[in-house]
């Protein structure tokens, strides 16, 4: 981008400004605080229209500005948090998935812990996460509870675990699939069911 970013830090065709201001009615504001007499005005009502345009933009930027100082809401901003943090920047990646990073990035300070890598691991994949220990063959497993199959992000959270785990444990992952008692159990979303592909039956919920 040309200006104060970096160009290709940014995603191509996305406002990057605030992504929806509203209306705070800055005119009536302004109208409102002479006396009555000066309200009828035309001159007096477009100066107020026009600096009541303005601030109405600038409300919006600020709280643009305020979205950037947290990754969970930022936009534009995720680039300055990915530099800080020396995470690569991919503008291939939704805003969602960007933020899984940074927030684990943030999570994953410090001494590594059991506890720390669970957290990593709920961030990326959005659900809970055991995480079972054999220290008898230096090794951890990660077990994703609260959510259904392969975590879309797991390429991601591999690159981070890689970062904060000491280098000599190993690891593997187990995942949580559909149990076919649970299936025949449902008879009231059979219809639903015999459409799926077995895929899709792995990971199926009727929630």
């Amino acid at each position: 981008m040309y200006g104060t970013e970096s160009y290709g830090t940014n995603q191509y065709a996305v406002n990057n400004t605030q992504d929806e201001i509203i209306p705070s009615n800055y005119k009536n504001n302004l109208i409102g605080n002479v006396h009555k007499i000066y309200r009828q005005d035309k001159w007096l009502n477009t100066i107020y229209k026009s600096a009541g345009i303005d601030l109405d933009s600038l409300g919006g930027n600020i709280q643009d500005l305020i979205n950037q100082l947290n990754p969970s809401t930022a936009t534009w901003g995720l680039n300055i948090w990915e530099n800080e943090l020396k995470i690569n920047t991919d503008i291939n990646k939704s805003y969602e998935e960007r933020r899984e990073v940074i927030e684990a990035r943030l999570r994953g300070y410090g001494t590594t812990t059991k506890k720390m890598i669970e957290n990593t691991a709920e961030a990326f994949s959005g659900g809970e996460c055991n995480v079972i220990e054999h220290p008898e063959n230096y090794s951890f497993t990660v077990q994703f509870v609260g959510v259904l199959g392969i975590p879309k992000n797991l390429e991601a959270f591999k690159e981070m675990l890689e970062i904060i785990k000491p280098a000599h444990l190993a690891y593997d992952f187990k995942y949580t699939y559909t149990i076919w008692d649970f299936i025949k159990n449902k008879p009231k979303t059979w219809d639903n069911i015999k459409t799926n592909t077995w895929d899709g039956l792995k990971v199926f919920s009727d929630n």
